[in-house]
């Protein structure tokens, strides 16, 4: 396969931003159940929770610092690999990322110092207080990254400005309220709670099988359970939050992860098996769940739900409207004032976007012909079988740790220790939803594809003008860092693991056996 620029920088961002949601959930999550358990503590003033506590913070750190080191790569790329995207969208994307150093970051890398450090120098209430501003800054630097990203998904609060050639703001709370951002938001941090949960009650399981430090892993686990199956559930619920956003914002992402290439009567049913044939634009073995999907897409009975063929039909007409956008601009760039230009524009310009989508085929879309029209138009549907399988890889994970927590819940809530074979469950699936949590980046950025920016900027218009081998070459530089990273990253936590929650020399001891005093012998008389 011969991967041109714009591939092989696709490929590069791509990599670099899975490998930073590695540490991105559990930093989310961990945050706040340090704070839950230092307020156990604090509360009950028992040390056993302070050792809680400190144990978990320094898994807390190992993660922490390989996020922030893969976050920072990320920003630079906008304007190594992606420099015309920056140009273009600088004014409204930058803006959100600026308030996340500015704000959310700094409060975060701030406090993290003082909660390691500070456990002697300040009061409980002090240094609980100090945990709770590293939660907060952490899921801050989350909400203003998710705005950022959220407007790519659904541009509002701003237009292409011909005197300047890129978009503009017209609307700062229109993007900061963007509702895709807002439903990506809180359930992409309800994602890092889960995995959380999972990883600190896998740990203890693994602790309760081994035999080792049973009173720390059991307090761990009984902060776990509650607290996964809370995020579970709301990772579902809000999950279906988002699936409504989409319906409105995102028609063509929801008819792709559904495979629904044709209309079909209201209220539709959800599809939970299928095969996508991309040959016959059908699903093959489709086994569906009637009215559930309309349900969920439309929240009523009478709606219907948005399919392929319908919007690929849309899209060839709003590539027609988007050349004659085009042109307009062309005007522009050398007569300003053009009144006719201005005209066109005014009524055809929210369709720029679409013309600019022919310039993938022909150097001017002016030129485009009725079958380079279709083409592009059909260029607007994403991978279906990726999506398809995606979706439904992640849903499922979220209904299983309902399942497991809820389990888990309700035995540690009485009172009694969970069964071995929850335990065994509990360690195998500490991956689980890391990979989920990795299949909802997929669904939620391939399902944007063709576009950088939905609507108003093709992904190929976006890319740096850089080589294939400079590409190959960071791209092949990046992995063997990240890499070893990975390793060293593997190992500390492992290594944290296996030492427990105590120095060697300050761990536990078992009861010593009783010493029984015998009565001296009484001497014959």
């Amino acid at each position: 396969m011969d991967l041109n620029v714009v591939d092989l920088s696709r490929l590069q961002f791509a990599l670099t931003a899975m490998y930073h949601f590695l540490f991105v959930p559990l930093t989310l999550g961990l945050s706040f159940m340090l704070f839950i358990m230092e307020s156990i503590y604090v509360m009950s003033g028992r040390e056993i929770w302070k050792t809680v506590t400190k144990f978990w913070a320094t898994l807390f750190g190992i993660n922490f610092v390989l996020g922030v080191a893969t976050g920072l790569t990320m920003e630079f790329e906008f304007g190594t690999n992606w420099s015309y995207y920056a140009h273009y969208v600088g004014d409204v994307f930058g803006a959100p990322l600026a308030i996340e150093g500015l704000m959310a970051f700094f409060l975060e890398a701030t406090f993290v110092g003082l909660m390691f450090f500070g456990w002697e120098k300040l009061s409980k209430r002090g240094h609980l207080f100090v945990t709770f501003l590293t939660a907060l800054g952490t899921n801050l630097s989350a909400l203003w990254i998710l705005i950022a990203n959220g407007w790519m998904q659904h541009p509002v609060g701003a237009r292409f400005n011909p005197a300047t050639m890129r978009m503009e703001v017209t609307d700062f709370e229109a993007v900061i309220f963007n509702p895709v951002a807002q439903a990506k938001f809180v359930h992409t941090v309800s994602a890092g709670y889960l995995v959380a949960a999972v990883f600190v009650f896998g740990v203890s399981a693994l602790y309760m099988l081994r035999g080792k430090w049973v009173e720390v892993a059991k307090r761990s686990m009984t902060v776990a359970a509650a607290f996964g199956l809370a995020a579970a559930l709301s990772t579902v619920v809000l999950g279906d939050e988002s699936g409504y956003t989409l319906t409105d914002n995102q028609k063509m992402k929801l008819a792709a992860l559904e495979a629904a290439w044709t209309p079909e009567p209201a209220p539709a049913g959800i599809t939970l098996f299928g095969i996508p044939d991309l040959k016959t634009h059908t699903t093959r073995y489709a086994v569906k769940l009637p009215w559930v999907l309309g349900l969920i897409a439309t929240r009523s009975t009478d709606k219907s739900v948005a399919a392929i063929y319908p919007l690929v039909a849309e899209a060839q007409t709003r590539i027609a409207s988007g050349v004659v956008a085009y042109d307009a601009v062309q005007t522009l760039k050398r007569a300003p004032r053009d009144m006719a230009a201005n005209a066109a524009f005014a009524v055809h310009g929210r369709d720029l976007g679409y013309g600019l989508l022919l310039k993938a085929y022909v150097a001017d879309p002016r030129k485009a012909n009725a079958a380079t029209i279709e083409k592009a138009a059909w260029d607007t549907v994403p991978n279906v079988p990726l999506m398809f399988w995606s979706f439904r890889f992640m849903a499922g994970t979220g209904f299983l740790f309902i399942a497991l927590f809820g389990a888990a819940f309700s035995l540690t809530s009485v009172g009694r220790t969970a069964p071995k074979w929850l335990l065994r469950t509990a360690v195998v699936l500490i991956p689980l939803p890391w990979i989920a949590a990795e299949s909802g980046w997929v669904l939620a950025e391939i399902g944007r594809q063709p576009w950088a920016i939905d609507g108003v900027l093709p992904t190929a218009l976006g890319a740096s003008s850089l080589s294939r081998p400079e590409l190959w070459a960071t791209i092949v530089g990046f992995t063997l860092i990240y890499g070893a990273l990975a390793v060293v990253e593997m190992g500390l936590m492992v290594r944290a693991i296996n030492k427990g929650p105590y120095p060697s020399d300050l761990a536990p001891k078992p009861p010593a056996a009783p010493v029984y005093a015998f009565p001296a012998a009484v001497p014959a008389e």
